[in-house]
């Protein structure tokens, strides 16, 4: 079987999964990059069995889906009720009871092919995109485990029930996530900072005049 892996090279779990792969097949293509690296043109010219996208940075283009043998899966960080980008951010501020990892086929849009595997956790009143985050790829990466062992079994994809809940969150949605507002009270404003503040990443912000301002906690 040959496989084609799309994914992130400093994601936690990544490593595992792949070591996991090299165990069922040894024909495997690694594409590592980020949004800044144009999708593989090797990926693009190549006829693989599976294409996997494991925590990719990449939108996988409908020609290369079209090319590919049996299946396209993509292993996307949260469950079905939260679909596209932000998935951490909007269920931390949802107050959200539980959360998970999703598995399903690609389509050319985003977040939109059937369902073939979940797995859920529950969450805290206390979790932060960190940790939600660290628990989220922990999950994911059992959830691979077990889709790609079905699949050298069974030859076939598991046939669940599960559907998502609505249409993909979408960036300018997660920006208005991350926005504070002078008129917000002071409970609003912590509640869109837990659910938007990850070290290194951009953080919630106020616009005054103009000027973007920034919420640093280590200043």
């Amino acid at each position: 079987m040959k496989i084609c892996f799309l994914t992130k090279i400093e994601k936690p779990g990544v490593k595992e999964a792949i070591s996991f792969t090299k165990n069922i097949t040894k024909e495997i293509d690694v594409f590592y990059g980020d949004t800044a690296i144009p999708f593989p043109l090797k990926a693009i010219n190549k006829n693989y069995d599976l294409l996997i996208s494991y925590i990719s940075p990449w939108i996988v283009p409908k020609e290369v889906l079209n090319n590919t043998k049996k299946w396209n899966i993509n292993f996307h960080p949260g469950p079905p009720d939260y679909p596209g980008i932000g998935c951490f951010n909007f269920a931390i501020y949802d107050s959200a009871k539980q959360f998970g990892a999703t598995v399903h086929l690609m389509e050319p849009r985003v977040d939109t092919g059937k369902i073939i595997g979940v797995k859920h956790f529950s969450m805290t009143e206390k979790e932060t995109v960190e940790s939600l985050s660290i628990k989220t790829y922990s999950a994911q990466l059992v959830l691979y485990k077990e889709i790609l062992k079905y699949i050298e079994i069974n030859n076939s994809l598991p046939e669940i029930s599960e559907n998502w809940i609505r249409k993909p969150y979408k960036r300018n949605e997660l920006e208005q996530l991350a926005t504070i507002h002078s008129n917000m009270n002071i409970k609003e404003i912590d509640k869109r900072i837990r659910a938007t503040y990850y070290p290194g990443k951009p953080a919630p912000f106020i616009e005054i005049g103009g000027y973007k301002f920034e919420y640093n906690p280590d200043r």
